[in-house]
This record gives structure tokens, C-alpha cells and sequence, in this order.
């Protein structure tokens, strides 16, 4: 199996087609000249994990969108998995009792948003390891196969894209919808609303809300 050694000679769709034809098992690289890297794992050609570098909308974010699980329960999660080193998911289907079914098509829609943000890219040094670990949360039992997969479009800028994808608004939002958005999110994730928060998961609040400050100040400059 080769591959092209730059994303510009061809586009991510094509690369997942030709690993799933290959049936490869491994993490596809790619590495922007900037030095953003980012991994698509593969099991038998099929993807079951993605992990973009700088932009990655938690599962919370997604199940609020649909309305799939209520406020102070999401709240009450995202704390006990920070303070378990557990997985969202895991905690809200364990502890909380959500449907493992809810959880995994959330799961779903958040790898086929990062594969949209890789498939924007205009160039990446392009890399096939075979022996890098698969991240903990790996979609092993509904992987997505190429008929998943995303196509290359004409879309906003990298930067845009991350933004709107982190505080979870299309490209068609406007102004209002984009602050409606920001709002939730920095209620969510601000440090002060969590008074019983440790000192380790006040850092990490801190750092998820200065992430949302900045893409709503992408957006809205």
C-alpha cells in the first residue's frame, strides 16, 4: 500500500478509501507545517477514532444539541469524569443511566465532525504508522466506513472552522446564534460557576473556557 506523501496531491476521503481497500490496521498522520498533528485510527479499514489537534467539541456539547440528557446531569457528569479520569461516556451511561445508544450515535457525529475539519485541511505531510495506540473510547464496535465518510467542499477557513465546530453552530449561523451558543458554553465551563470544583478541574474548566472565548472571538471579530 502506498500513499501520497502531501494532502495536497489528493484528499482524506481518498486516503480512508484506500486504507479500507487495503483493510490496514494503524493510525493515519497527518502533520501540518505549523506542527499541528493529527490522527485517524483505522481497524480493518474502518475508522474508529479521530483526533484533531486544537479541535475537539466535547461529547457534552453534542448531546446538548439534541437535548439527549438535562443540564445539571451533564454538569454533575463532566465533573465526576474529570474527577474519576473516566470517559464522559462511560459516566453518563454507568452512573447516570444513559442509553448506550444516545452515547454512541453522539460519539458518532463527533468523529464525522473532526473527519469534516481534516477533510478542509489544504496541505499535511502524510504518514501511515501501524504500531501507534488506539485512544481509549475507540468506536471498535460501529466504525465508519467510506460510504461515512466526508467529501471536500468549499467551506471557511481552517480557523473558522474549528470555531464554529467548537461551540457547535453551522456555517450559515449568524451573529445571534453564534452568542447564544458562546453563552451556554461559557455558563458550562466557567471556573466560578463550579464552586465545589477541585483545583485540577478548575484548571481544566479554565482551560475549556478560554478555548470557546477564543472561537467565539474568531467568529465574531
Amino acid at each position: 500500500m502506498q500513499l501520497p506523501g502531501r494532502l495536497r496531491a489528493t484528499t482524506l476521503a481518498d486516503l480512508l478509501t484506500t486504507l479500507h481497500a487495503a483493510r490496514a490496521r494503524g493510525t493515519l498522520e497527518l502533520v501540518e507545517d505549523r506542527g499541528r498533528a493529527h490522527r485517524v485510527h483505522v481497524h480493518d479499514g474502518m475508522v474508529v477514532a479521530v483526533e484533531v489537534d486544537g479541535a475537539a467539541t466535547p461529547l457534552g456539547d453534542l448531546l446538548r444539541r439534541e437535548r439527549a440528557v438535562e443540564e445539571d446531569t451533564l454538569k454533575r457528569s463532566v465533573l465526576r469524569a474529570m474527577a474519576s479520569h473516566r470517559l464522559l461516556g462511560e459516566v453518563l451511561v454507568n452512573d447516570f443511566r444513559l442509553a448506550p445508544t444516545v452515547v454512541g450515535a453522539a460519539l458518532r457525529r463527533q468523529m464525522l465532525g473532526r473527519l469534516e475539519l481534516l477533510e478542509r485541511l489544504e496541505d499535511a505531510q502524510i504518514h501511515f504508522r501501524v504500531a501507534v495506540r488506539t485512544p481509549r473510547g475507540a468506536l471498535t464496535g460501529e466504525p465508519l466506513g467510506p460510504t461515512d465518510l466526508p467529501r471536500r467542499r468549499r467551506a471557511p477557513s481552517p480557523e473558522r472552522a474549528a470555531a464554529m465546530f467548537l461551540l457547535g453552530v453551522e456555517a450559515s449561523a449568524d451573529e445571534g446564534e453564534i452568542k447564544r451558543a458562546y453563552r451556554r458554553l461559557a455558563r458550562l465551563y466557567h471556573p466560578d460557576l463550579h464552586p465545589a470544583a477541585t483545583d485540577g478541574e478548575r484548571r481544566t474548566l479554565a482551560e475549556r473556557f478560554t478555548a470557546v472565548t477564543e472561537a467565539y472571538r474568531t467568529l465574531v471579530a
